[in-house]
């Protein structure tokens, strides 16, 4: 399943990637700024048209991501992606995450991107519950989840050996019932 391509917002469409989003995800794959919080370093152009053919694929099973390109309105430019990683097909969860080129950071895309994801993930997808991670330095970050209306329920404390050091996480989820539609 998937939403009814594309999803448009004021200034955003979010569409499936295509082959021609390569130099736009390197860009971003790339960017040691972009990876710092993420589990990979930045990726090589191999391993950013391997991460490009996974993000076309579709989103059929648990533990499939589902990713669209966040482009935007104004300029066609693709600027970041929003993807659902599937948790679980039994428990209606789904984690959600975002990812913007530098350059359109702070302009509220990530935010309005993942609001639109949501409102389908609630609306026609049939979610009860999703789910947003992050490391607990990402400040950018948790400000979106927070914008989305999700609440903090953990802050586990160096969990996880990341990168060459212990890395703490911030957890955060919304329920079905609770989310407000745009």
């Amino acid at each position: 399943m998937s939403p009814d391509w594309p999803v448009e917002t004021a200034r955003l469409i979010l569409r499936p990637f295509v082959a021609e989003d390569f130099e736009a995800v390197h860009a971003m794959r790339s960017d040691p700024e972009v990876a710092r919080y993420l589990y990979q370093e930045p990726l090589s152009e191999e391993e950013t048209r391997d991460r490009l053919a996974r993000s076309i694929a579709s989103w059929s099973s648990e533990g499939d991501w589902l990713s669209a390109a966040i482009v935007e309105r104004a300029s066609g430019a693709t600027v970041g992606d929003v993807a659902f990683h599937w948790v679980s097909e039994r428990d209606r969860t789904a984690e959600i995450g975002f990812i913007l080129d530098p350059r359109h950071q702070g302009k509220g895309y990530a935010t309005e991107a993942a609001r639109a994801m949501l409102d389908w993930a609630f609306g026609t997808a049939g979610l009860h519950r999703v789910i947003g991670r992050t490391e607990a330095r990402n400040t950018a970050s948790s400000r979106v989840l927070e914008k989305l209306g999700m609440r903090l329920e953990a802050h586990l404390v160096e969990n996880e050996w990341v990168k060459g050091e212990w890395q703490s996480e911030l957890v955060y989820a919304v329920l079905d019932r609770e989310w407000s539609p745009s």
